[in-house]
């Protein structure tokens, strides 16, 4: 299977990710880079050089990291790490492309705030920037060997059937029961009938793949609040959505994904549309 990178800033936060990846990587028979960035500093800094001594300093903590959670991963799969210097979320991007990654975890800080290191506040330039799928977890999230339940909120576009694929492949790994969410904020039949639609055809590529599916809606003014609620009632372990700029049928993208990412306390999956996808 394709590895699986998680970005580190050795927070509490980016080592909670690390955990998560690796229930995530024992499943997928993923190995696990972890990406550390040095971030890009002004020449005309008044404060010295310290970079030799932040690399020396994570070298030091990932080799720590490494001896300590090796001994939690199947026998096959393996950890290493990457030291990089750039810009966070371009680094981590470009490490997923050059080993054709299946996932990025990265730490989210939620709306409480976050620790004084840089993967609360690159979380989502991460999600935003990355052409592979983001996975984005709390620090207090209590991680599970399986992913039971994936709530999968659908909106009126076309680009919200490209994240269906790869929810089949994680619900068929992981025997996860999804819950297919058509969303509204409209009252509007006409407007409701084409998420509907759109809907039915994420559902049939679902059963075309025996996932098993549960249907629901929602109409509400606040539906970052109103998919989070109902996440809760469910006790989702995932929330499978889309990333890009708003229009006025993509409710679920743009600003819609950014309050999701940080507000929610349940993992969140983003996947960033493609130009040329199908679902067949």
């Amino acid at each position: 299977m394709q590895p699986i990178i998680v970005a580190v800033d050795f927070s509490n936060t980016s080592i909670h990710a690390v955990e998560y990846a690796i229930s995530m990587a024992n499943k997928m028979k993923s190995d696990i880079h972890l990406v550390w960035v040095d971030k890009i500093s002004s020449q005309e800094s008044v404060y010295p050089d310290t970079s030799n001594e932040n690399r020396n300093e994570a070298k030091k903590r990932f080799d720590e990291l490494i001896e300590l959670y090796s001994s939690k991963l199947v026998k096959g799969i393996t950890m290493d790490f990457k030291l990089k210097k750039g810009r966070i979320y371009r680094e981590v991007d470009t490490m997923a492309r050059l080993v054709d990654a299946e996932l990025i975890v990265t730490g989210a800080h939620g709306i409480s705030g976050y620790e004084e290191y840089w993967i609360g506040s690159n979380a989502y330039k991460i999600v935003s920037y990355a052409s592979s799928p983001v996975i984005t977890v709390r620090h207090d999230f209590a991680i599970k060997k399986s992913i039971e339940r994936i709530l999968v909120p659908m909106d009126g576009s076309m680009e919200t059937l490209q994240k269906i694929p790869f929810v089949v492949k994680l619900a068929t790994l992981f025997k996860s029961e999804v819950h297919l969410v058509t969303t509204h904020n409209s009252h509007l039949k006409s407007i409701q009938r084409i998420t509907d639609k759109i809907c039915q055809t994420a559902r049939d590529y679902l059963k075309k793949h025996e996932v098993s599916v549960v249907e629901d809606c929602l109409v509400a003014n606040d539906l970052t609040k109103a998919v989070l609620a109902y996440a809760e009632k469910v006790d989702a372990d995932l929330i499978a959505i889309m990333t890009e700029q708003e229009t006025p049928v993509n409710i679920l993208l743009g600003a819609q994904a950014q309050q999701l990412v940080n507000q929610s306390p349940i993992p969140v999956l983003s996947i960033h549309p493609q130009e040329k996808f199908s679902l067949i």
